[in-house]
């Protein structure tokens, strides 16, 4: 618990720092409702905190936000979509900044992560969840059994979710195979393996929280570095306990603008996010109550901090032949 302190203190002050001559640029006030695209399936992680994101929002720029869900091809339709929008501020989209930084080198959107504007709001960590019936108490065990079964089914979000790379940096590490199972967002992945249709799923805690508090999935680790506590469960351990020197940067998720918005509407975003947001209560509750960090920042903090993720996603996505173009021809340079 302490890193985490550590980290939400550290990116509040920058997010601060950052913001400050937003606060005293012009302020935007808008006159209809605002367009809010989720990329991903409804009940998801990028569904759940957009909607706290926004409710809090709507308080501030006394205007109606509109989430809409338009899932499909990894969230790069509903990206694009924003990407490709009236430049008014009234369109904006939500998601991984992981994955809004790798769509370019994918092939599916011409706009790398420096061509948006970020307002982040937590980071995510990814949990290896199984479904109880199945007989591995641990993820050591699991490992073991799919080395001798390369054809468990695991469940994601599809490529280039936060699930999807993290059973792709398990396999990269271990060496073992699987079988890849799709859905469209997070939590019908979650919803798979609850119900017995994969044996395993590698997506966000904050999807599988609800379900692992009720019991009907079993946490293994997570796949990161440091554990994790789950209000009403308690501490998940890290994987890489089990895989000595495993890393995995945080997966920041947020509010996303394309640039080329009058400036004015960024300022008073950056305005909101430095008075509002970095010490919102309710995101604060949302955080603890599904596993998230809360780690709101904006502006280049908002880009330094998701940067790390956007590299490691972006190469683990190469490394395995998935991208069309390298990274580096990108603007993202070999972590």
């Amino acid at each position: 618990m302490h890193k985490r302190r550590l980290l939400t203190t550290a990116l509040a002050a920058a997010a601060v720092c950052a913001l400050s001559t937003g606060a005293n640029a012009q302020q935007w006030k808008p006159n209809k409702p605002i367009n809010l695209i989720v990329p991903w399936a409804a009940g998801g992680s990028t569904d759940q905190v957009t909607r706290v994101t926004a409710a809090e929002l709507e308080k501030v720029l006394g205007q109606k936000i509109v989430v809409v869900n338009q899932p499909g091809a990894a969230g790069s339709i509903g990206s694009k979509n924003a990407w490709e929008a009236p430049r008014d501020g009234y369109t904006w989209t939500a998601g991984a900044a992981q994955d809004l930084g790798t769509y370019q080198s994918l092939g599916m959107l011409n706009a790398g992560i420096k061509d948006w504007h970020l307002f982040l709001n937590v980071a995510n960590i990814a949990v290896v969840g199984v479904n109880p019936s199945t007989p591995w108490q641990n993820v050591g065990q699991l490992i073991e059994a799919m080395k001798a079964k390369p054809d468990i089914k695991v469940a994601t979000a599809g490529v280039t979710s936060g699930g999807h790379n993290a059973m792709e940096a398990i396999s990269r590490a271990t060496g073992v195979k699987y079988r890849h199972v799709t859905y469209d967002g997070g939590n019908p992945a979650v919803v798979a393996t609850v119900s017995g249709e994969t044996e395993v799923t590698t997506q966000l805690a904050v999807e599988q929280a609800e379900m692992i508090r009720g019991k009907r999935i079993r946490p293994l680790a997570t796949v990161s570095d440091r554990p994790l506590e789950i209000e009403g469960f308690g501490v998940i351990e890290p994987i890489s306990r089990t895989i000595a020197g495993f890393k995995a940067p945080p997966n920041y998720f947020g509010i996303f603008i394309p640039k080329g918005v009058p400036a004015e509407v960024i300022a008073t975003l950056e305005k909101a996010w430095a008075e509002h947001i970095v010490n919102n209560e309710a995101l604060k509750k949302y955080a603890a109550n599904r596993g998230a960090l809360f780690a709101p920042a904006a502006g280049e903090a908002a880009q330094t901090a998701a940067f790390p993720a956007v590299q490691a996603n972006a190469w683990l996505l190469h490394t395995g032949g998935k991208t069309k173009v390298a990274p580096d021809t990108v603007g993202i340079p070999k972590p």
